[in-house]
Order: C-alpha cells, then structure tokens, then sequence
C-alpha cells in the first residue's frame, strides 16, 4: 500500500506494509438499531407501541433466547425481521442485508407458533411441497427430505397424513420445512408451545444439534428451564422495550454472597473446621469461590414481574 504524505511543497510517496487484519468483518446474523413498531388505536385516538427502540446484534452461530409476557414485543420483533411488517421507526439487518430482500430471505427459515400445513399431505409430500416452494427440486430435494426426517425424528411418521400428527409430530415436520432449504438463520415462535415433556426435550435437542451444525437460532419461548439449557444470551422483554440482555453466565450470578466447591468429600469433623476457618481446616482438593447463581425463572421474575401490573404502553397520536 502506498500513502501519500504532503509536507510543506514537497510531496513524499512512502510504502507502507500493512498487516492484515485478525478481525472479523463477517456481518452479524442479526442487527437492529432504533428498531421501533406503533400500531394506530383509531377509536382511541392513540398509538400502541408494540415495539420501542429496539437493540439487537445477534453473532452468527449463536442460540439467542427472546423471553417476556404476552404482548411485549416479542412476536413484532420477529415479524420485523422476517420482513412481514415494516418498522414505524429504525432498521434491521440479516447477515448485512434488508430483511424484504430476497438475499436475506433465502438465508432465512422461520417456524411460526401456529403453523398451517395441508392436512391431507403425510411428512414426505409437505417437505416436497415446500422444498419446490424454496426452488429445491430433483435429488438434491430427495437427499435434502431424507436428512431432515432423519433430523427430526419422524421416520414411523412420514407416510401418515398431518391430520394424524400430534402437537410435537406437528412442531418437528415444521422445523423441518424451515430447514427444507438449509437455511443459515431459524427464527422460532414458540416452538414447544403446546408440546407434552418428551415432545418439548426434543425439540431441545434439535435447536442444540442445529448449534452444532453451525445454524443460527433466534427462538421465543415461555419455559424457562428449556432456554436455560440451550440459549448461549437471551434479551428479556416488557411493554415493547428490552429491559435485559446478556449470557446466561453473566445474568445467572448472582449479586451477594460466596458459593464455595470442594472437589473432595468432607467428614463431620472437617466440615465443622470449615465452619469455623477455611484457612485452618485443613481440606485436601481445590476449593472454588464463585457467586450462587439464580435459576432462569427468578431472574425472569426479578425482571418483569414488578412490570407486568402496569397499564398498556400508548402515546397520544401526533
């Protein structure tokens, strides 16, 4: 690279070697700025905020929970990015991209909290049909209906009609026609809603092998134990605005107090000495210090509880 430095009359032209960067420029799965959704009350003469300035980078890779109460904002979030509303106000990006635009929906597979599928079809025609819908056809559409059976565990379930399936039946032949078209990025809206225990653990397990297969997931989502087993940062929203975000790591410690661990079994005698003075109890094994750590719920609780009482969010019309 060559610079040029202008010094007095003089022009100098100076070589410079310049190193290249160890940063990575990739775009971010997801982004918003400013990103804002009112929804007019005409007989009121108001505006509803559904969404209020919203914040969001989402790194690829990344199981990113959105959690919060009806109506908070989560849903408009998700259709905002989907490109299926335009914001009042602000912007959204996928992978650096619109989200109407037909680059980033190609990127995009999405699993809504009531899915509709024609009920006469069984598994393998519904992924047939989709997959032509995504412009995959041929063998590479066979190929692609075969991983995704065998993905989502319906291999006794693919010659029976949907009108047959069960709520979990339902869900997992959904995420598979939002991965027909191997996506880099899930959006899911309530994907265990409605799912019995067995059905819910593994829709679990499917968003942590998606992890591992390199996808991005953004899911919403009201059982709290679920997100904290496979969400690597969630956002806790209330009355349309993020009111927390971060790793779960971070979020879960808690503010007071020493957790200690042993990593050896004590006796009566050496517990009453650590009683008394770790420095003089003499216990063989490392000893951890670290801060107790909330469960999801509580934190959850502690966040929007004291909110939930408070009248609907709305701003008189301009």
């Amino acid at each position: 690279m060559t610079k040029v430095f202008l010094i007095g009359k003089t022009v100098a032209m100076i070589k410079v070697r310049v190193m290249e960067s160890s940063v990575d420029t990739s775009p971010l799965a997801v982004q918003t700025m400013g990103l804002t959704k009112r929804y007019p009350l005409a007989w009121k003469r108001k505006l509803l905020v559904a969404l209020d300035h919203l914040d969001l980078q989402i790194r690829p890779g990344e199981v990113y929970g959105l959690l919060g109460p009806n109506g908070s904002g989560k849903s408009t979030t998700l259709k905002l990015l989907l490109g299926l509303v335009l914001p009042t106000e602000g912007e959204a990006h996928i992978f650096g991209l619109p989200p109407d635009s037909l680059e980033a929906r190609r990127r995009v597979g999405f699993l809504p909290e009531n899915p509709y599928f024609y009920a006469f079809l069984n598994g393998d025609e519904t992924l047939r049909f989709y997959g032509k819908l995504c412009g995959v056809t041929g063998s590479k559409l066979d190929k692609r209906i075969e991983e995704l059976i065998e993905l989502v565990g319906l291999q006794n379930g693919r010659e029976r009609p949907l009108r047959s399936y069960s709520k979990g039946m339902l869900q997992r032949i959904g995420l598979a026609q939002a991965l027909i078209h191997d996506p880099d990025l899930l959006f899911l809206d309530e994907p265990t809603a409605g799912v019995d225990p067995l059905g819910s653990s593994q829709i679990r397990d499917l968003i942590l092998r998606l992890k591992k297969m390199g996808k991005t997931v953004v899911f919403s989502s009201h059982l709290l134990e679920q997100v904290q087993e496979v969400a690597d940062r969630v956002a806790i929203f209330s009355l349309g605005k993020k009111v927390l975000e971060g790793s779960l790591d971070t979020l879960l410690a808690g503010e007071q107090g020493t957790q200690i661990e042993i990593s050896s079994d004590l006796t009566p005698e050496q517990r009453e000495k650590v009683r008394q003075s770790l420095t003089q109890a003499g216990v063989g094994g490392d000893v951890r210090f670290s801060r107790p750590r909330l469960s999801l719920e509580q934190l959850y609780l502690q966040t929007v509880q004291p909110k939930t009482a408070a009248p609907a969010q709305e701003t008189s019309r301009p």
